[in-house]
């Protein structure tokens, strides 16, 4: 059964978005803004960016949520924003549209877009996972770079004929899905802190990937399909998972809920709620380089983890590669000593 929604829930003070930011949102957002070409487009984009209009356009063509438009939607908002801690409560529009959708959009006073084929689609604390999931991304600042891909994805379909201005597009597009991807699983993560409810998670979840029958489905039996397509068939199942994430902004619903399964068990869910979680003010004293080690540590832990059969090939493969590397250097290393320990002992 859902929780009561007017319960109380525990407010996260001053929380930095590090706390339940997955670290290969991070890591992938590090080497995103390492891609040759991306500072550079990345500024010219912001440039055209009109933000106005973005807003002129929902605000035409939707219904803003507000104390007398979706009041209880808008309690959702403005209870998800003071549980983050969010300093102004976002604007969030209803629209439209039958195919179940929410982002956050914008860059100086990002909003909140949900389509009416997810607002039908969900109950009231399941509204609040998804409510709270995009002012996560609010929070991380995600909501520029989602305007950024929308543009160029835009811009792509319109010079495509152009061979090397699409390829060059396409490549930032690519990587920008793949953060975008990542930054998917660091928001289910808000959202489930936002709403204070996993169960309403994973019910969300289910309904996104089997639809509104809620109760012709199961979530340990679920869950045993994200095991199932974890582990794979063969190397040619592998090939054809990597292939089907080319033009995906979001992971699959069965990936989204092992993944926050993982870090609910994991007891990181309870130990924000307890306050053990980094603050912003120490935002500015976070290391680059440990957040890039840490995705590094998440890839090789899932590397590890995974029994994906190309996986487990390309897993052997790598061993064997890393092992004769280390021989070969240990050799040169000692090689380089011993020449070293002559120069030094012959006469000057």
């Amino acid at each position: 059964m859902a929780n009561s929604p007017d319960r109380v829930r525990v407010r996260l003070s001053e929380i930095s978005p590090r706390a339940y930011e997955h670290p290969a949102d991070r890591g992938a957002l590090v080497a995103l803004r390492s891609l040759r070409g991306f500072d550079e487009v990345f500024k010219r984009m912001s440039g055209l960016f009109n933000e106005r209009a973005l807003r002129l356009m929902f605000l035409s063509s939707a219904v803003r949520v507000g104390p007398t438009q979706f009041p209880h939607v808008y309690d959702y908002v403005r209870d998800a924003a003071y549980v983050l801690d969010l300093d102004e409560v976002p604007e969030l529009y209803i629209q439209m549209n039958p195919k179940p959708n929410a982002m956050a959009i914008g860059s100086q006073k990002p909003f909140i877009v949900m389509t009416t084929g997810l607002f039908d689609l969900l109950d009231a604390e399941e509204q609040r996972f998804v409510i709270g999931h995009e002012v996560g991304h609010i929070l991380s600042g995600h909501a520029v770079y989602r305007t950024m891909l929308l543009a160029l994805i835009q811009l792509a379909a319109r010079v495509a004929w152009i061979p090397l201005g699409y390829i060059g597009i396409r490549a930032i597009v690519a990587a920008l899905e793949e953060w975008y991807r990542k930054s998917e699983l660091s928001c289910d993560r808000a959202g489930v802190l936002a709403c204070q409810d996993p169960e309403a998670v994973k019910r969300a979840l289910m309904k996104m990937a089997g639809g509104s029958a809620l109760a012709e489905m199961n979530p340990d039996s679920f869950l045993e399909q994200a095991r199932e397509y974890e582990r794979g068939g063969d190397a040619r199942d592998s090939l054809l998972k990597l292939l089907s994430l080319s033009g995906q902004t979001h992971p699959f619903a069965v990936v989204r809920l092992a993944e926050l399964h993982r870090w609910v068990e994991s007891g990181s869910y309870q130990r924000i709620l307890g306050g053990d979680y980094p603050r912003r003010a120490s935002d500015r004293d976070a290391s680059v380089g440990q957040e890039a080690r840490n995705a590094a540590n998440h890839y090789k832990e899932a590397w590890e983890r995974s029994e994906d059969p190309l996986l487990g090939t390309l897993r052997d493969v790598a061993g064997s590669a890393a092992s004769a590397g280390g021989k070969l250097f240990d050799s040169v290393a000692d090689r380089w000593r011993n020449g070293s320990s002559r120069d030094s002992s012959s006469p000057s």
